[in-house]
């Protein structure tokens, strides 16, 4: 069942090193990297969970998040196990951090998961729940076989991986949310066991060497990353190095994993945090995983006309001609659109697959 993988090197002392991440796991046989799906076997590096999930699910655009990406529509999400960050806040914990997960699987061939998605009505398939960079190699498979079916494809990323890898993997994919954990190299060391830069590299190797569409998500952390000077300066790098039409997202914080003493984000803080972004130019500000209607609305950056409003994750009007201008002064808005929102709404499909 193991898979080659590609970005690995031998050492001069036997060893191999993995050259997917910034962690450069250097190997010896049958030794797995920090993110346990990467595994060194005789003298190649395989991919151990190549063709299996756990599990598969029918969700909202939304959900991902992706606000610009053909609202209203649905998207086939799957994972696998394992991660290369080591974040005590994780919210997917019993997935990220299983070890062994790449026994107990569905399995699904690229093919299998693309010919679902067209059969269930998705318009695109995302890999999620753990991190796609991880198994690079069966994502980019599947988002061939999708593209060769007109479904796009989808990652939900943390986005840390070496700029050889990043611009191969995030050239298959036609959008990205990447969960930029917070804006100080103290908080990503002690927090997510990682470095804040080779996430900045990823973000601006996306935005301007791929032409995958591109959101960024902050989950907020009550006395941890949500500082009026730590949003500041993130809204200020956003705005200097990708410009004011990459959409933000501020999401709520609850209790879980190593971090179940820190009480839940309020309110207040995600508007707070939105106010400081706007008001350092960007344009498309959004708040999440928690019920704020004006949080969830696109409004036209130009005239402040409501375009799109949400509540949670269903479409409540939907005013983008169909060119994705705002009808009231043409004002274009940065994203891809349909004349029409879908109407998948909030629901959540589990599904099977079968090879």
């Amino acid at each position: 069942m193991n898979h080659p993988a590609q970005w690995w090197h031998a050492l001069d002392d036997g060893r191999i090193q993995c050259d997917l991440c910034p962690r450069d796991c250097k190997l010896r046989d049958g030794q797995r990297g920090h993110c346990f799906v990467r595994m060194r076997e005789g003298d190649a590096m395989v991919l151990t969970t190549y063709g299996r999930s756990s599990g598969f699910c029918v969700d909202p655009i939304e959900k991902k998040p992706l606000n610009h990406f053909y609202p209203g529509s649905s998207v086939l999400s799957f994972g696998t196990a394992g991660c290369n960050l080591a974040c005590k806040f994780c919210q997917n914990w019993d997935i990220s951090k299983a070890k062994d997960m790449d026994r107990l699987m569905d399995q699904a061939s690229p093919e299998a998961i693309a010919r679902a998605a067209l059969a269930c009505g998705s318009r695109s398939v995302a890999f999620t729940y753990n991190d796609p960079v991880i198994f690079a190699e069966y994502a980019m498979d599947t988002a061939d076989a999708c593209h060769a079916h007109g479904i796009h494809s989808v990652a939900v990323t943390a986005g840390y991986i070496h700029a050889a890898p990043a611009r191969p993997f995030y050239a298959r994919m036609d959008a990205a949310n990447v969960d930029l954990k917070g804006f100080t190299e103290d908080f990503y060391f002690r927090q997510t066991g990682a470095h804040l830069q080779p996430v900045l590299d990823t973000l601006a190797c996306i935005h301007h060497d791929t032409a995958c569409w591109l959101e960024i998500t902050t989950l907020l952390i009550p006395g941890h990353n949500d500082s009026s000077e730590e949003l500041k300066a993130l809204a200020q790098w956003v705005m200097r190095e990708l410009g004011p039409e990459v959409p933000i997202h501020f999401t709520a914080f609850h209790p879980d994993y190593k971090m179940t003493d820190v009480p839940r984000t309020p309110v207040t803080t995600l508007v707070r945090a939105r106010e400081i972004a706007m008001g350092e130019g960007l344009h498309y500000v959004y708040t999440g995983n928690v019920h704020n209607k004006e949080g969830d609305t696109t409004f036209c950056p130009a005239c402040r006309a409501r375009l799109v409003e949400r509540d949670w994750y269903r479409i409540d009007a939907y005013r983008l001609d169909a060119q994705g201008e705002c009808p009231e002064c043409g004002h274009a808005i940065a994203g891809h659109f349909d004349p029409t929102a879908g109407n998948f709404g909030s629901r959540r499909i589990p599904i099977r697959i079968t090879a």
